[in-house]
């Protein structure tokens, strides 16, 4: 089974998502947003575009 997202909405009002591996943490969390549409407008944005994301190593070694 692949992670999910989970959409939440917190106590301010606003809608974030979390990716959620197989395991159960957390790996990746949103901003908030405004409205539900959104954020499932994030959530459909991260899966078109996470498997093209390049990695950005900028630890120095």
């Amino acid at each position: 089974m692949a992670g999910k997202f989970q959409l939440k909405k917190g106590t301010s009002g606003k809608f974030h998502f979390n990716l959620v591996a197989t395991n159960g943490q957390v790996i990746a969390t949103s901003e908030a947003y405004e409205s539900k549409a959104s954020a499932l407008k994030g959530i459909e944005s991260v899966r078109k575009n996470a498997p093209e994301a390049e990695l950005d190593d900028q630890t120095g070694s």
